[in-house]
């Protein structure tokens, strides 16, 4: 082993793989190890200098003595914001790839409320010819919580399907693709006009429960909430009580508190909610891979890496 080396870390052995074959060195400074256990990733990571991972286990950073980079493999840091992750360990996300990923995800799932599709479908398996019209995305209000590379994306393509996008920011600072950008403060003021409220910010102390009773409350109860986020940002017993009292259009849900999601969840039942496994925005190795190459050219010739995580921010 060479005194560098750089540990990849993926649950899955085949995208660890992957991961660790498109990583394209300058020169061959670095022991490459791609891993997809802990036992495996226990191994080398004492040795390793820069981690390139996805959900990697937090009890062994407190082994990675060399460590002075690490690149995650998403967009979400939450993982990796914890104590045993040294303060001079740089720490980089993904920006830039995931979202087209989800701006088809949020405007096929309102085009599949707005299409009626499980209507014509069920009518189709029937043989039975019933018109009902559909609803039009065209001049209805999308409201995007957090206006970041990813909001921004998903506002852009609702605005060509003629739909007015309002956002809500810590700031409130104006953006060329909402029509309005409303501060947190008056987050309640931005949900009561939107028709879907989507999810984009990152999970943070301060986006923990956001969305919780009196968010859902300001809600129209025609609007579908779709949460592309992360699952903790939502109240989900708020939620649940929502939809019980039929005070809520309907949710598009990716993620959840727990994943996966449990059998025995009360989510499941309802025929207003989708449930998906965490799939609006996946990492595929073919796109992250240019990214980290970069930030690996960047990282040797000690220029600043992109995407660096503000830690108080949380990213």
């Amino acid at each position: 082993m060479t005194a560098r080396s750089i540990l990849v870390y993926h649950p899955d052995a085949g995208e660890a793989e992957a991961y660790a074959r498109l990583i394209k060195q300058p020169r061959p400074l670095f022991d490459v190890h791609a891993c997809a256990t802990p036992a495996a990733a226990e191994l080398y990571v004492a040795h390793a200098e820069i981690l390139y991972g996805w959900d990697f286990p937090r009890e062994l950073l407190r082994e990675a003595t060399r460590l002075r980079w690490v690149q995650n493999m998403g967009a979400g840091v939450e993982r990796f914001l914890v104590p045993e992750l040294p303060k001079r360990v740089a720490l980089t996300r993904v920006a830039g790839v995931f979202g087209p990923w989800m701006a088809e995800y949020v405007l096929g799932w309102c085009l599949w409320f707005t299409q009626r599709t499980e209507l014509f479908r069920a009518q189709q398996r029937e043989r039975r010819w019933s018109q009902a019209d559909p609803l039009r995305l065209f001049g209805g209000t999308l409201c995007v919580v957090g206006l970041g590379d990813i909001g921004r994306t998903i506002a852009r393509s609702a605005r060509a399907f003629g739909m007015r996008v309002l956002g809500v920011t810590q700031s409130g600072r104006k953006v060329a693709e909402a029509a309005r950008v409303y501060r947190v403060r008056d987050l309640k003021t931005a949900l009561a006009a939107a028709d879907f409220v989507v999810l984009t910010v990152p999970l943070t102390e301060t986006t923990r429960g956001l969305i919780g009773a009196a968010e859902l409350a300001a809600m129209k109860p025609s609007a579908w909430l779709v949460n592309v986020a992360r699952g903790a940002i939502v109240d989900e017993a708020a939620l649940l009580e929502s939809l019980w009292g039929n005070r809520l259009g309907g949710a598009v849900l990716d993620v959840f508190a727990e994943e996966p999601l449990p059998s025995g969840h009360p989510l499941w039942e309802f025929e207003n909610v989708v449930i998906t496994p965490h799939i609006s925005g996946p990492s595929t190795p073919g796109e992250i891979a240019p990214l980290f190459n970069d930030n690996l050219r960047r990282y040797l010739a000690r220029r600043p890496l992109r995407f660096l995580v503000d830690r108080k921010r949380g990213y």
